[in-house]
């Protein structure tokens, strides 16, 4: 058995590929406003109307709209290519998200903001879908995995990345902060748009044709139905049930930054130290060994994430310094991008044919909506027992995850053996 990811020279390979790496780099800045965003909401929130609960709120309304637009706009990338979706979707998004900082900053009502918020997120593009069909496009099928971790790992450099810019931007007027973020999801996104990947046309076969007739096209449920298959909604249900402790994590780190460490700066290091551990996992977790059987590697992942979560929670209810919340956080962080790996490579086995973008689109939106649903709750039981309680939850949310992980195996199973009987036939 060979590695999927050939060692370290497949990712040198990769990054020599000049088709691959352009892309690539423009979908890095495109997705900075992933992390940015929704801390630069809560800040921002908090900091002109002075509660949690209302920052948490529309914080989630932005995810709620990701996942709302999402599965659209994947569904339009597969069928008309990926240009044509992501630079009007980007440039709107922007302007929304502007006017939604200018907004907070007038002290707006909260239901205009969050309809602006809401909008901002419907119209933003699926980056990290279409990046993955770029992948497929530019690299051999034997860097395919490497692209991906590649991939998976800089998602989680965002999450470093994002938050050190927006932590250096704190000192601008309260709307700053996002206005810059809106700025960099346009000039990403328009870039990415124009690469050599993003404009060719989107692969077409008379199958997929036949699938998406016009009675079908017409009727949104039937549509969906030939999407959301049992394998891919245990995939789906399990990318939620994880998106809820990230959820939880993002508003208690905030919390943790301003309550217990006294310093609202230090979100960034706290954030930095979590998502620098998932970056690794996530580059060594490329290296391993490819294996037809990668769905078993998933409930023991999420074990390892449930029991790192539980421990941070205990750090940071015992009150313990910032030198040993760091290397809990980062040790806590190993298992997530390579979870996320998992997941990605579970979609891509069980989408219908010519549906890989949309189906990518249908986790995204499962894993913004568990984010969106627990930023909401976390913002209140922060309120109610501060951080370790909001941090507990996330732990047993990831609990949840690892059954459903487990319960879906013998499904991802015959699901596998279908489709290698299809290609060997």
């Amino acid at each position: 058995m060979t590695s999927g990811a050939g060692g370290l020279g497949a990712y040198l390979e990769v990054l020599r590929t000049g088709s691959a790496v352009r892309p690539f780099a423009a979908a890095v800045v495109a997705r900075l406003p992933i992390s940015m965003v929704p801390f630069g909401t809560l800040l921002l929130v908090e900091e002109t109307r002075g509660s949690f609960s209302a920052a948490g709120l529309v914080t989630a309304g932005y995810a709620v709209g990701i996942g709302v637009g999402s599965p659209l706009w994947g569904r339009l990338i597969d069928r008309h290519g990926q240009a044509r979706v992501v630079a009007p979707t980007v440039l709107v998004s922007a302007v929304l998200l502007a006017a939604f900082a200018l907004a907070a900053e007038a002290l707006a009502p909260l239901a205009l903001l969050l309809v602006l918020v809401v909008v901002a997120g419907a119209t933003a593009p699926p980056i990290s879908s279409a990046m993955r069909l770029s992948w497929r496009s530019v690299l051999p099928e034997r860097l395919w995995r490497t692209g991906y971790a590649l991939d998976a790992s800089a998602v989680e450099a965002v999450f470093v990345g994002g938050p050190l810019l927006l932590s250096l931007l704190l000192h601008l007027p309260p709307a700053g902060p996002l206005l810059v973020t809106a700025v960099v999801h346009a000039v990403g996104g328009l870039a990415y748009a124009a690469s050599g990947p993003a404009r060719r046309p989107p692969e077409r076969t008379a199958a997929l044709d036949g699938a998406l007739g016009a009675v079908v096209d017409a009727d949104p449920l039937r549509r969906a139905s030939r999407v959301l298959t049992p394998p891919l909604v245990a995939v789906l249900a399990v990318g939620l049930a994880m998106a809820v402790a990230f959820g939880f994590v993002d508003t208690s780190m905030a919390a943790t930054a301003r309550a217990v460490l006294g310093d609202e700066s230090r979100l960034g290091v706290l954030l930095a130290s979590i998502a620098g551990g998932s970056v690794l996992g996530g580059l060594l977790y490329g290296l391993l060994p490819h294996s037809g059987d990668e769905r078993r590697r998933l409930p023991a992942l999420l074990a390892a994430f449930t029991a790192g979560l539980a421990g941070v929670a205990v750090v940071v209810g015992a009150g313990a310094p910032l030198p040993l919340l760091l290397p809990v956080l980062f040790l806590t962080g190993l298992c997530i991008a390579p979870a996320l790996i998992v997941q990605q490579a579970l979609v891509d086995a069980v989408a219908p044919e010519g549906r890989r973008g949309e189906s990518q689109a249908w986790l995204a939106t499962a894993v913004v909506t568990g984010g969106a649903a627990a930023t909401a709750a976390a913002g209140l039981l922060v309120d109610l027992g501060g951080p370790p309680l909001s941090l507990a939850a996330g732990s047993a949310a990831l609990a949840v995850a690892t059954a459903l992980a487990l319960g879906a195996q013998p499904g991802w199973a015959r699901s596998a053996r279908r489709a290698a009987a299809l290609d060997a036939g």
